[in-house]
């Protein structure tokens, strides 16, 4: 029961956030791309799928992103009883959990065509290295919303075979929308992560946080009218789309207080429900 904890612990399955924003790129390419004028067994079928592997990879990468941040982990006070940070789990065994739950995620990825199984593994080396990012740049959010939001891509060659340029111009408008709330994220430990030496878009922009962020959500924005006007959606997903920006600008940046960690954690776990709000919008426009 106690390796049973641990295991919960370092995969950060109590914190579904996580592997929920990275499974809503998933559901938004994959709405994106399905003719709903077929069968609905398909989409709940990859949507299933879709969601399973976001969890299998998530809890692999939190246990890589350990590993490799072990030492800094144990200097950051929110860090520093991490399984691995504080010893109870070796690195050993945090390698055999994340190759288990990597070969998990392999199994399901098969269920997809030869197209979407060969950009997914083509991803796999900037997912796992993504934890090194924050040592060298302060973009290591840029580096995360690349991943994160991959999804997109994978979930429209799922239906399609094929790249189009419109989930393009929403997967980069969705890298901005992660760029934001993982800055947001990052405000809580930017104190111990300038004494350690750890670099992010937290550090170079503390002195205009707003400026910034409010420009990544303006550009997410843009991309969803863009890729609503190129998707012909009907005009009922315009007026919903008023939520968003309710939801973006309003109870996340109006609210926000960087210089608070409890508003910082709050507004950054609202966009769970900014994901299922999009996922909503093009739902309501696709059928």
């Amino acid at each position: 029961m106690n390796q049973a904890k641990l295991f919960i612990e370092l995969t950060r399955l109590k914190k579904p956030i996580g592997f929920m924003l990275l499974f809503w790129p998933c559901a938004w390419g994959l709405t994106l791309a399905y003719d709903f004028k077929e069968s609905l067994d398909n989409y709940y079928l990859y949507l299933f799928f879709f969601f399973l592997g976001a969890v299998l990879m998530r809890s692999a990468g939190c246990i890589v992103n350990d590993i490799l941040d072990k030492e800094f982990d144990a200097k950051v006070f929110r860090t520093k009883n991490r399984p691995i940070a504080s010893g109870k789990v070796s690195i050993k065994l945090g390698i055999f959990y994340s190759l288990f739950l990597c070969l998990l995620a392999l199994l399901v990825l098969l269920n997809f065509n030869l197209f979407t199984i060969i950009l997914a593994l083509a991803s796999m080396p900037l997912a796992f290295t993504y934890p090194l990012m924050k040592r060298f740049t302060y973009w290591p959010q840029l580096f995360l919303g690349i991943t994160f939001n991959y999804g997109i891509i994978l979930g429209w060659t799922a239906i399609k075979g094929q790249i189009d340029i419109i989930p393009v111009i929403f997967y980069i408008g969705a890298i901005f929308w992660t760029l934001g709330y993982d800055t947001i994220y990052g405000y809580q430990d930017i104190k111990d992560d300038e004494i350690i030496g750890i670099k992010s878009t937290s550090i170079k922009f503390k002195n205009s946080p707003y400026i910034f962020l409010y420009l990544c959500y303006s550009i997410f924005f843009l991309s969803l009218l863009i890729m609503n006007h190129l998707m012909n959606l009907n005009k009922i997903s315009l007026m919903f789309l008023l939520l968003v920006i309710i939801q973006l600008f309003y109870f996340q940046l109006k609210k926000l207080n960087v210089k608070k960690s409890s508003s910082c954690l709050e507004t950054f776990k609202s966009n769970n429900l900014l994901g299922l709000i999009v996922l909503f919008v093009l739902l309501v426009g696709k059928i």
